[in-house]
């Protein structure tokens, strides 16, 4: 799509907007270091800025480089990322660090970039704009949410040709200088003006060429996802105490909460009861159950019943691999999901 002068109109005006109004005090804004911006791009995928700051600042003071995080665990890095969500971006940041050790630094383009574990386009874009200047298009969710209204572009962005439409558009957006600015007022326009549910079209800089406006149907852009309801499961999760010690379980490096420590799962509670001895050789004196606690994922939704199983750890050892029994403090702060925080928190209260 070639670059017009209504195109070249819109970019100028963020660029101008940007300036004042936009936001300019971030943690990992005024740096040209490439571990830091993509550090937060990474931690940004999802999730809102208020949640990621105080994230990103304790991963900063742990992991201040990509050399100090590519020689840290996988389970110090889940650690510090537990509670963020989306974990497989913690595996794939601390996989992609030690790509770029091993490389002998960061690459600077988005080409290169995008070979990284866990960069897509529009993240290795981000990157390469802010550390190195590139010239590059971004097309996260709330670009193609500010894109699809300003120029009235229907369907659903999830579909190939709706998406290829959206790229050509964000590339002939372009300006020629000022990149970094203009990328930046890209993303604070669709966090902060051109919201999802309720868009604050008075305050936004370039709404009066905003076709979707024109047309009193703000509301319709960008078209959704067709809608299926979301499978439900239910389990059974023992918190297995003995001695101010709580057993957890590590799971599977991938799929939900891969590498992360956890309760045991059972189908029941009589199923859980029944197993506990043979799997990890304790007997289970007494037991409670409590109150359901749902958690919600992309695809599905979970209903964890909790049960406190007060036990009598044998001599043998356990059947199940990946055990640990760790103190009630210790474990609340280890590598674990955020409901299993939540659970032991509860237990230690």
């Amino acid at each position: 799509m070639k670059r017009t002068k209504a195109n070249a109109d819109f970019s100028s005006c963020l660029i101008g907007w940007q300036t004042h109004h936009g936001r300019n005090d971030l943690p990992w804004q005024n740096t040209r270091d490439p571990y830091r911006i993509w550090l937060s791009e990474i931690m940004l995928q999802q999730t809102q800025v208020a949640t990621v700051i105080p994230y990103y600042q304790r991963f900063l003071k742990r992991f201040p480089d990509v050399k100090t995080l590519a020689s840290a665990t996988l389970d110090e890095v889940l650690a510090l990322w537990s509670g963020l969500g989306y974990y497989s971006r913690a595996r794939n940041l601390h996989a992609a660090a030690r790509r770029v050790e091993e490389r002998g630094g960061f690459p600077d383009t988005r080409e290169e970039l995008e070979a990284l574990n866990g960069i897509g386009r529009s993240t290795a874009a981000a990157i390469a704009v802010f550390s190195a200047g590139r010239r590059e298009a971004i097309l996260d969710g709330n670009v193609k949410r500010v894109l699809a209204r300003h120029f009235a572009i229907a369907g659903y962005p999830g579909e190939t040709v709706v998406a290829a439409r959206l790229w050509s558009l964000a590339d002939s957006l372009l300006p020629e200088t000022g990149i970094e600015t203009y990328t930046q007022a890209l993303m604070d326009l669709g966090a902060g003006i051109c919201n999802r549910g309720k868009p604050r079209c008075g305050d936004c800089p370039v709404n009066s060429s905003c076709m979707a406006l024109a047309a009193g149907d703000v509301a319709a852009y960008p078209g959704s996802r067709p809608r299926k309801p979301l499978p439900r499961k239910s389990i059974v999760m023992p918190i297995i105490m003995a001695g101010g010690k709580v057993l957890l379980v590590k799971r599977p490096p991938t799929g939900i909460w891969g590498g992360l420590l956890c309760f045991p799962e059972f189908a029941e509670t009589d199923a859980a009861l029944r197993e506990i001895p043979t799997r990890f050789g304790c007997k289970v004196k007494a037991h409670r159950e409590l109150e359901l606690l749902a958690h919600g994922f992309t695809h599905f939704s979970l209903s964890i019943r909790p049960v406190i199983c007060q036990v009598t750890r044998g001599t043998g050892t356990a059947n199940e691999p990946g055990v640990v029994w760790l103190a009630l403090a210790e474990a609340i702060h280890a590598a674990i999901p955020a409901p299993v925080r939540s659970l032991l928190v509860g237990v230690a209260e």
